[in-house]
This record gives structure tokens, sequence and C-alpha cells, in this order.
């Protein structure tokens, strides 16, 4: 076996955007690859322990995601929301049928004794995911989106009132308590590790929940490999979300280089869109330029060895001990 097909990788990922890099990391990389996923997102409802961007990591990866939405199944059925509709009940949170399997398969199993990782793995397994597939930790985090209507819950304000609101401040409730899982210090530490990537994700929402993790930071760099950062900025707007909203709200420039700012100390390169190559020489580190939007497999597959060289690339050009200054 050769050096490269023995590396192993690491994503850090929350939300459609990362899930789709993701999906093409796990084509080129398969059980070599560990994606790390965010659980601030998860919550109660219906009496049901929800975790949205488990199941789209899950779902995508497994290929059974509804392709228009990128996220829940494909060829979803709504019986179970209908008829909870004509009984009066909340519906402003869409569970399709067969998602609804998933979610209640996961409060039996977590009601029982089992952790999130463990449930995880034994959904990744049934849906045929090749890919290591691990939430973020096995204790509670909650994003809680501070607005000038009012603190609210994380999907109270990103589904049931559509971003509305303007964000003041974003935070993370439990994650002083929480802690990364083995699972993921193990992946972190792998004595194959040839890279972590943070997804294209919206930094605020679905990575920083992930960092926000006490130890968790300090993990990815003392790995020593690198860690380069793919920025969901295109041409000063974001694919899919609310990223650049909120960046205007913080009062952050919509562009790469504020995304650069805010994984300094973290990352050791980023990639950006070909739409943003002459950006490049404001950018304070190392920079990948290449197409960045995920339209297609192919897409997704080539942005994933894009990351994959540029990794290579970094670890060829500066010793660890040198990126970790």
């Amino acid at each position: 076996m050769t050096r490269a097909a023995s590396q192993t990788f690491v994503a850090l990922t929350g939300g459609v955007g990362g899930a789709k890099l993701a999906l093409g990391l796990a084509n080129l990389l398969g059980e070599r690859l560990t994606v790390v996923v965010n659980t601030g997102d998860d919550f109660e409802h219906l009496g049901l322990y929800i975790s949205p961007d488990v199941d789209t990591a899950l779902y995508t990866l497994a290929g059974v995601v509804n392709p228009l939405t990128g996220w829940g199944r494909r060829d979803e059925t709504w019986t179970f929301m209908q008829a909870l509709q004509e009984l009066g009940g909340p519906t402003w949170f869409k569970l399709g049928d067969s998602d609804l399997a998933t979610h209640v398969d996961r409060t039996r199993r977590l009601r029982s004794g089992a952790t999130p990782t463990s449930t995880c793995t034994h959904l990744a397994a049934r849906l045929g995911v090749a890919a290591r597939v691990l939430p973020m930790s096995d204790r509670p985090v909650r994003t809680v989106v501070d607005t000038e209507e009012g603190t609210l819950a994380f999907q109270k304000y990103f589904v049931r009132e559509q971003c509305r609101p303007v964000a003041k401040a974003i935070r993370f409730d439990g994650a002083s308590a929480a802690k990364p899982t083995p699972q993921v210090i193990e992946a972190l530490s792998a004595p194959g590790l040839a890279g972590v990537i943070v997804c294209p994700s919206n930094p605020w929402l679905s990575i920083d929940p992930i960092l926000a993790i006490p130890g968790m930071r300090e993990a990815v760099r003392a790995s020593g490999v690198p860690v380069v950062a793919v920025s969901p900025i295109i041409a000063g707007k974001a694919v899919k979300g609310p990223t650049v909203k909120i960046m205007r709200e913080l009062g952050l420039t919509t562009d790469n280089r504020a995304i650069a700012d805010h994984y300094a100390g973290l990352i050791d390169g980023i990639v950006i869109d070909g739409s943003d190559a002459d950006a490049v020489g404001g950018l304070p580190l190392p920079v990948t330029v290449t197409n960045t939007l995920m339209r297609t497999l192919d897409d997704k597959i080539a942005l994933a060895r894009d990351c994959l060289a540029f990794c290579s690339r970094l670890s060829a050009r500066t010793p660890a001990p040198e990126r970790r200054r």
C-alpha cells in the first residue's frame, strides 16, 4: 500500500454545503475519511431527538438525500405532517415519513442509554456509509441566537423565523461543559492523518459550535497536519443560507478575508472560488483558487481532490512545528 493510500483525513462540517464537500471527499477516501458534524442544531421536537446536520451528512453520504433541498430524504411522503396539521399540531418543522423513522429510532436508542456517537455509527452502518461520521460531542451543545426580537433557539431562528430577525450575537449553551468524544480525538491524532478540511459550512452557525467545545481547537492544531478551510463565500455571496446576512449583521465584510480572519490561528490555508482570484493578494495565508460551486457530483469530487492536493502541498512546504507557531 502506498503512503497516499494509507492517509486519513478529517472534515469538520455542518449543513448542506458542508455535506456536499464531505460527499466528494468520501468518494475519494471512503473509510479513510472521518466527518465530524455539528450538533449545535440538535433539539427535541414532538418528543423526538432531532439531529439535522448529522442526518444531512448521513443522507448525503448514503445517496438518499433529497436532491432538490439538500436535506431530508429523496422521494419523501408527508402523511404524518398532514395528519398532524389536521390535529392542530405544530408543523413549522417538517418531518417527512421516511425521515421520521430516523428520529424515532435515534430517540429510542438514546433513551435506552446509547450515546449520540454509537447511535450515529449504527445509522451510518444501516445506511451503508463507508466514511466514519461522528457527532462533535456526546454532550449537548445548543446554538442560541440573540436577535433584535429576543433570544431564539437555533431551529426557531433558522426554520420557524427563516433567519429574518437581525442577529446580534451567537452563543453555544452547554459548550463549556462539553468535550470532544474519544472517537473524535482518535481521528485527530491518528498516525496516518494527512489533513483536516473545514468544509464550506457557515462558520458562525455550523463550524463555531464544533470549535467552541473545550479542547477541540487544540486537538485540531495539535494534529500536526495542514488545516485548510473552503470559503463559503463566492463573489461576496453565499451559495445557500444566511452566511452573508449574519456577517453583515455582525459588522463584518462579506469577503474571503473575513473568513480567513475568522479562522486565524486554526487554518494553514484557504480555498476560494475562481471568481475571487483577484483577491488572493489580500489574503494572509496560502490560497488555492478553484471552482467551489458544487452543482454536480463531479464538482464535489473535483473540489475534494483540490483540497487533498492543497494539504499535500502545505505539508511538503512547511514542517509541522512551523505550522503550529
